[in-house]
């Protein structure tokens, strides 16, 4: 069928906004700066998207299906098509809007790495990970740093319980922060 793969795309970048849609929408989630003392800055904004970003492509890579792969591509390609837009729109010239995406991906990539290096080597790991790289600094509260990785343990669980089917078709949730008075 000649108009297939035409099809299989559209609904592949459909399906890959749907998912970018959900992980801005919970790394916009206000308890994180509020009751997970993540600094409401631009800089934390990006590694709040950045981590969830890491939470689905790390799920979408843990599966067998062969739409999977570029599902997880389209989403970050998104991302960073959304980043450079975002720029531009804050005013950032064109001559600098590359260089800024470049460093950006280099983040996102820095981020990643260490998030799956520290997800296999424990909580200590993942708490010193989450310091530096969302809180960016080696001062934040212990009691932050534990709810949030808690949170990230609980979402790694979550995403791994969904089921392929429908997170395959741009369907994903979150689990709601869980903030402790």
């Amino acid at each position: 069928m000649p108009f297939r793969r035409f099809f299989e795309r559209r609904r592949r970048e459909r399906a890959a906004a749907d998912l970018y849609l959900t992980v801005v929408e919970q790394a916009r989630h206000p308890d994180f700066y509020t009751g997970y003392g993540v600094p409401d800055t631009l800089e934390a904004r990006f590694d709040m998207i950045v981590l969830h970003a890491w939470l689905l492509m790390r799920r979408l890579g843990a599966s067998a299906d062969e739409a999977a792969k570029p599902l997880s591509q389209a989403a970050f390609d998104l991302m960073f098509a959304d980043m450079d837009r975002n720029l531009r729109e804050m005013g950032v010239t064109d001559l600098r809007v590359g260089k800024r995406v470049h460093r950006m991906a280099e983040a996102f990539y820095g981020r990643t790495g260490a998030y799956d290096k520290a997800l296999g080597e424990g909580e200590a790991a993942l708490q010193a990970a989450l310091a530096r790289n969302l809180y960016q600094s080696e001062t934040v509260s212990s009691a932050h740093l534990a709810a949030m990785a808690a949170y990230v343990k609980a979402q790694v669980a979550h995403l791994d319980a969904l089921n392929e089917g429908p997170l395959l078709d741009g369907a994903v949730s979150f689990q709601p922060p869980q903030v402790t008075p």
